[in-house]
């Protein structure tokens, strides 16, 4: 009998089911809960729970879609001005790497993102499969969230085109919205794509070549799949090709464990920028990232020490 074929939805419930079974603490005091789309059947799930369980515990949000699933859910809400030390965090992801690297930030939600992330003693990522990726920006086409003081943002782009991003720009507002998105800090997002290998110039000491050692993965990884370019990498549909970014034109990657590592520094140092959406780990990756499959599986990917 051929393997059912999941829709994405189904595919989100059964990672944030699972992700919940497995690290629900059994007497948590403050759990972390993410934005995006999958994050709501996390809240689904803990909702699910005996409320001997959950009258007890406050939950803290990364900014106003997560505070109202917990609202909605009849669950206590906290805040993490308050709550800075958590027992587990939940959240989604636009894209996670073999190394547990992750972009976060499509929601425009990422700095109380990393907040909350770091403030928890074990991170969870959810997601679908179509978040897996070899390389960070192949899959998310739009390149780098990276959150800036609005008065900074002509010169962050400025910094960005130098270390050479590829045509980064102000993330706009929807339909409604004149102007720029503003984040619940009041800050804008920039999105920045950069070149396969994360390869700034010839002389830039970020384009020095390293031998990079994958860690070790449950989920198979084909190594052809960072080469391609085009609509497709690795099998799956990047994300954001719709939108006409730049980054779905040219298939996108920020490279191996070490690039990444090197990018989320040099970004962090930019003046004017408040946080960026790489989960790396000088901030926090998480410690297992589960993948609703299309084949009604869940695969997981395990962080390595």
């Amino acid at each position: 009998m051929a393997a059912p074929i999941l829709n994405v939805e189904s595919a989100k419930r059964l990672a944030a089911h699972r992700a919940v079974d497995e690290h629900f603490p059994a007497h948590a005091r403050h759990v972390g809960i993410g934005s995006g789309s999958t994050v709501v059947y996390v809240v689904e799930r803990i909702a699910q729970l005996s409320r001997e369980i959950t009258d007890g515990i406050i939950f803290v949000p990364t900014g106003y879609q997560s505070r109202e699933l917990i609202l909605r859910a009849g669950l206590k809400l906290g805040s993490i001005e308050l709550h800075t030390d958590l027992e587990v965090a939940f959240d989604g992801a636009d894209e996670v790497d073999p190394y547990l690297n992750c972009i976060k930030g499509g929601g425009a939600c990422l700095f109380q993102e990393k907040l909350v992330a770091i403030s928890a003693k074990k991170f969870v990522v959810v997601a679908d499969y179509r978040k897996l990726s070899p390389s960070l920006s192949t899959h998310y086409a739009p390149g780098i969230p990276i959150e800036v003081v609005p008065t900074a943002a002509n010169h962050v782009l400025s910094r960005l085109i130098s270390l050479g991003a590829v045509n980064p720009a102000i993330r706009m507002g929807g339909a409604s919205k004149a102007g720029p998105c503003i984040t619940d800090n009041g800050n804008f997002i920039i999105d920045a794509p950069f070149p396969d290998g994360f390869i700034p110039s010839p002389t830039s000491r970020l384009s020095h070549q390293r031998s990079i050692s994958p860690t070790s993965s449950s989920i198979g990884l084909d190594a052809g799949a960072v080469q391609m370019g085009g609509e497709r990498v690795g099998g799956l549909d990047i994300l954001g090709k719709e939108g006409g970014h730049p980054g779905a034109a040219v298939g996108m990657g920020v490279g191996g464990n070490e690039k990444v590592e090197e990018l989320a520094r040099v970004l962090k140092n930019i003046v004017g920028v408040v946080e960026h959406g790489v989960f790396w780990s000088g901030d926090k990756k998480p410690v297992m990232a589960y993948f609703g499959m299309e084949d009604g599986k869940v695969e997981t990917r395990t962080l390595h020490v």
